[in-house]
C-alpha cells in the first residue's frame, strides 16, 4: 500500500540496507469501529463453543505458521533484520505454543473444587471480552502469538496493535487468520496512538496487554486504569548474568556470548549486566574478550549468519549514546563501540568493562549488541549487584553448587531466575517482571487466567 492516506501511516524499512519496505496506511475511524464491532459480534460468537472446537481451529493456524514458515522468516528479516534461522525458529515456537495449549487447556479451564465450611463450591473461568494488545517489534510473531493464543484459548478476542517497523508481520496474520475462520476474532490493526488510545476507553475492550518500553507501558497502562481496565506489562529489563567463581566457565562463556549477542542483543531478557565474582572475573573476561571479537556483522539472510543489524537507525543511534555516556562516566571500551559506516542500522558488537553502578550502562537498559562486564567481591556483593537496578525481568545465575544457586535464588528480585542456563521463554513456564519491569505473567495456566473472570460459585 503506497497511496496517501488522510490518517497518514507507516513506512517500514529494511535495517540491514536502508531500503523501503511498504507504506501502511492507518485505520480510518470507520475501519476501526468496524473492527471493534466484527470482533465483538465474534466473541459473543467464539465464547460459546466448545474448548476443543476453539482449539481445532488454533490448530488449524499452527499448520498455516508451519507450511508459510519460509514466508514469514523472510519477512521478519527485511523488517526487522534479525537473521533467517532464527526468524524461523520465532514461527516454530509460536506454532509449538498452540501445540502446548491444546494439550493442556482443558485441565486449565476445568472447574476448579474449592474447601468450603458449608455447602459446595468451584471456581469458573469465563471470559470477558474483546483484548487489545500492544506488541514489539523484536520478536515480531512471538511476542502476538504468546500473548494471543491463551487469550483465545480462554474464549476471548484479540485486537493487536503491532509494532510500526515490523507492520507487516503483525498484518500478514490476519490472512492466516481469515484461512482459518478466526478472524472474527483474531485481527492485526494499524493502529495510531490517538486511536489506540480510543479503542482502550471502548467499552468493548475489557483488558489490555503490553510488550515493550516502560515509557510506553506506563502511558498505556495509565488510560487503561484511567478506564477501568485491566493491564498486564512486560517492559524492559536489565537482566544479570551471574558468574560465581566455581562456575564452569567455558560453558558460562559460551552462554552469555548467546543471552547478550542473539537477537542482535534486542531481547527483553537478554544478558546486559553481567556480572563476575572477583576471583573467576579476569579468566571470564579473557575467555569472552576472545570470542567476542570473532563475531561478525553478517548479511541476516545468510544461513550462518549469528548477528545482523539493529532494527531501526534511531535505535542505534540512542544506543550509541549510551555508550558514549558511559565511556565518559569511566567505562573502558574493550571492543567496537560505533556505528558502522554502511547503509541500514549496524553496530558494532561491543563490550565495556569496568562498569559500575553509577554508570549509565548499569542504570539503563542496552537494547543492543553490548555487553557490560562487572566484577563482584564474592556472591553476596553479586547478588546485591543485580538487585541494584529499576528492573526485574529474568536473571541467570551459574555456579556449580545446588544448594547455594537455590537459596541465591530467592534472593534475587526477578520474575525468573535460571541456574546454569539462560534466560528464555517457554509455553510451561510463566514470564513476567517486578519492578519497573511490570507485573502480570503470560503463558502456563496464569496467562490463561489472567484476562478471565474468575468466578465464584458456592451452593448450599
Amino acid at each position: 500500500m503506497t497511496s496517501p492516506h488522510p490518517y497518514g501511516g507507516i513506512t517500514t524499512v529494511n535495517p540491514a540496507n536502508g531500503e523501503t519496505l511498504a507504506h501502511y496506511p492507518f485505520l480510518s475511524e470507520a475501519a476501526a469501529e468496524d473492527a471493534l464491532a466484527r470482533l465483538d459480534k465474534g466473541f459473543a460468537a467464539w465464547r460459546g463453543k466448545t474448548l476443543g472446537a476453539r482449539l481445532d481451529l488454533l490448530h488449524r493456524f499452527a499448520t498455516q505458521l508451519r507450511e508459510r514458515k519460509e514466508e514469514l522468516a523472510r519477512l521478519a528479516t527485511q523488517e526487522m533484520g534479525k537473521t533467517l534461522t532464527s526468524a524461523r525458529a520465532e514461527i516454530e515456537k509460536c506454532a509449538a505454543v498452540i501445540d502446548w495449549y491444546g494439550k493442556h487447556a482443558p485441565a486449565l479451564l476445568r472447574d476448579k473444587p474449592m474447601a468450603v465450611p458449608t455447602g459446595e463450591a468451584h471456581l469458573s473461568y469465563d471470559p470477558t471480552g474483546i483484548v487489545l494488545a500492544v506488541m514489539p517489534w523484536n520478536f515480531p510473531y512471538w511476542q502476538i502469538m504468546r500473548a494471543a493464543v491463551p487469550i483465545l484459548v480462554g474464549g476471548n478476542a484479540f485486537l493487536v496493535k503491532p509494532a510500526e517497523c515490523t507492520l507487516g508481520c503483525g498484518l500478514i496474520l490476519n490472512e492466516i487468520a481469515r484461512d482459518c475462520d478466526l478472524d472474527d476474532v483474531f485481527m492485526s490493526a494499524n493502529l495510531s496512538r490517538e486511536q489506540t488510545a480510543q479503542i482502550i476507553a471502548d467499552p468493548r475492550i475489557t483488558g489490555v496487554t503490553v510488550t515493550g518500553s516502560v515509557r510506553a507501558g506506563r502511558i498505556i497502562a495509565g488510560i487503561a486504569g484511567h478506564n477501568g481496565k485491566k493491564s498486564l506489562l512486560e517492559l524492559g529489563g536489565s537482566d544479570p548474568f551471574i558468574v560465581l567463581a566455581d562456575a564452569d566457565l567455558d560453558k558460562a562463556v559460551d552462554s552469555a556470548i548467546t543471552a547478550r549477542f542473539a537477537n542482535c542483543g534486542q531481547v527483553c531478557i537478554a544478558a546486559k549486566r553481567i556480572i563476575l565474582e572477583a576471583p573467576i572475573a579476569e579468566a571470564f573476561t579473557e575467555r569472552f574478550m576472545a570470542r567476542a571479537r570473532a563475531l561478525a556483522l553478517e548479511d541476516p539472510m545468510e544461513e550462518h549468519a549469528f548477528i545482523g543489524p539493529m532494527a531501526r537507525s534511531d535505535l542505534r543511534d540512542g544506543l550509541h549514546e549510551q555508550v558514549r555516556r558511559s565511556l565518559a562516566e569511566g567505562a573502558k571500551l574493550a571492543l567496537g563501540g560505533e556505528p558502522i559506516s554502511r547503509p541500514g542500522a549496524w553496530y558494532a558488537p561491543t563490550v565495556l568493562t569496568g562498569v559500575t553502578p553509577q554508570m549509565t550502562a548499569f542504570r539503563e537498559e542496552l537494547f543492543g549488541p553490548v555487553a557490560c562486564l562487572i566484577t563482584a567481591r564474592d556472591a553476596d556483593h553479586a547478588v546485591a549487584l543485580a538487585n541494584d537496578s529499576a528492573y526485574g525481568l529474568g536473571a541467570s545465575l551459574w555456579t556449580q553448587d545446588a544448594t547455594r544457586a537455590q537459596s541465591l535464588a530467592r534472593r534475587i528480585e526477578s520474575g525468573g531466575v535460571f541456574i546454569n542456563r539462560i534466560t528464555a521463554s517457554d509455553p510451561a513456564l510463566p514470564i513476567g517482571g517486578v519492578k519497573a519491569s511490570g507485573y502480570g505473567r503470560e503463558l502456563t495456566e496464569l496467562g490463561l487466567h489472567e484476562f478471565m473472570n474468575i468466578k465464584t460459585v458456592w451452593a448450599a
